[in-house]
């Protein structure tokens, strides 16, 4: 448990709660890294604004305030993707369009929670469900517009502050969602090609979308009990796609589906198998990174599925953090998203009622060979009182990990806990830690 959340192999760092953020309700959720000093920044979107909170200190984020939406709709729906050091939202609102938030921004707020202001504006749509960006070639695609029969609207974002109508595709109809890549999977006959996949309400449609003004349908596909086809993402090697079905859970009662296609041969793609999570909860956003699918399951919160065995029909998961104490059953309550792309391994979740948590997977910082890993800490999050327990007898490791998530370490001692009263940075990477009052022992950064 981490306060009131079940939590197996994540750890709570913090949370920042809708009331400070002055909303009802949280949905979609994004991240950015400042490239200038890598500070991270979680970017929360809500039913009236999108907000945007400084995580450098993941035990003490920053709210650092919002950008309001276009008008006084305040739907549930709303989406942001970056591209460089922009943020491009949509929303169902009507009339919204499309906004451009200069993020560098954020480094320069003296005194939070402000009132931004967008940067430009994108209107060729009003209302759209969502926007994909594909970052290597500098396109949005929004999806779900009233324009191109709800197929992808394509946006030239190169130069972000200016923003380019580049047409759009309607042959395949609504889009629900997508991901576009620079294909470099198995099938050769596409190496080079940007490859669209979309979520299509009722199948998973592949579009050649190179060339803008010629784009063409690879191949369509569906799969046994369709209720809506809601989002997808490829695996690293871009051969499997992993697609979640919004309301099959709802509709016929089956613990969490995620279905596994076989995008092996783009123009002749198949089903390969089905998971099905240990709860009953409605899954949502799912997103790979290496051999983890990370999957929004709303009431089931975040769950951390290995899929490195993905080829032999096995996934297993092996972590999670319900952000719903209530329960584990199907509907729209809980965790919306997720963004598990931070080089720290911080992990932001978007949670409708609970706000942005960040959570971090347990036991992945370097430990120093030969100390004990069973280890228990308290509180959770650690503060620079923090009682660490072994539970191996006999014999205590003393670990504390620091405010950027860094992992210290002191030799073993007997007896079973201790207290760290007094952290003090000794030099770059060391740190002098007090024990019960007592002994002194320096802490070496791994």
């Amino acid at each position: 448990m981490a306060g009131p959340f079940e939590c197996n192999n994540l750890d709570l760092l913090s949370q920042i709660p809708l009331s400070t953020m002055n909303s009802v309700k949280a949905n979609d959720s994004w991240g950015w890294t400042d490239p200038l000093d890598g500070k991270e920044y979680a970017l929360i979107c809500l039913n009236e604004a999108t907000a945007f909170i400084d995580i450098s200190d993941p035990l003490n984020p920053l709210y650092l305030g919002q950008l309001p939406g276009e008008s006084n709709e305040h739907t549930t729906w709303r989406d942001v993707k970056t591209y460089t050091n922009f943020a491009f939202i949509v929303s169902e609102d009507t009339g919204h369009g499309m906004q451009v938030f200069d993020l560098t921004k954020l480094r320069d707020v003296t005194n939070p929670p402000v009132t931004f202001t967008k940067d430009a504006y994108y209107d060729a749509f009003g209302k759209a469900h969502n926007i994909a960006i594909n970052e290597e070639t500098g396109f949005a695609y929004v999806v779900g517009t009233t324009t191109f029969n709800g197929g992808p609207h394509f946006i030239n974002i190169q130069d972000p502050l200016n923003p380019v109508a580049a047409g759009g595709y309607a042959a395949d109809n609504y889009c629900h969602d997508a991901q576009i890549v620079i294909y470099n999977g198995p099938d050769t006959d596409y190496t080079g090609r940007e490859i669209l996949f979309g979520s299509n309400e009722t199948e998973v449609v592949i579009e050649d979308v190179t060339d803008k003004n010629n784009v063409t349908t690879i191949a369509t596909i569906g799969y046994d009990n369709v209720n809506y086809t809601h989002q997808g993402w490829l695996t690293q090697d871009q051969r499997f796609f992993l697609l979640g079905d919004e309301l099959d859970e709802i509709d016929t009662g089956v613990n969490s589906r995620t279905l596994i296609f076989d995008f092996e041969d783009l123009d002749n793609p198949q089903f390969h198998f089905q998971y099905n999570g240990p709860t009953g909860a409605t899954d949502h956003n799912g997103y790979v990174l290496g051999d983890m699918f990370y999957l929004a399951n709303n009431a089931a919160g975040l769950r951390i599925i290995d899929i490195s065995e993905i080829e032999n029909s096995t996934m297993e998961e092996i972590a999670f953090f319900d952000s719903y104490p209530e329960n584990n059953q199907a509907g729209f309550n809980g965790s919306w998203s997720m963004y598990p792309y931070f080089e720290s391994g911080n992990i932001v979740i978007s949670d409708r009622a609970e706000g942005m948590l960040l959570v971090r997977p347990s036991g992945t910082l370097s430990v120093p060979e030969n100390t004990l890993q069973d280890i228990t800490f308290f509180p959770n999050p650690v503060s620079n009182t923090v009682t660490i327990t072994s539970a191996n007898t006999g014999i205590e490791t003393i670990f504390i990990v620091d405010v950027t998530g860094k992992l210290v370490y002191s030799e073993t001692t007997n007896g079973t806990t201790s207290k760290i009263v007094d952290t003090t940075m000794w030099a770059d990477g060391l740190y002098l830690v007090t024990i019960n009052n007592s002994s002194t022992h320096k802490l070496v950064k791994q």
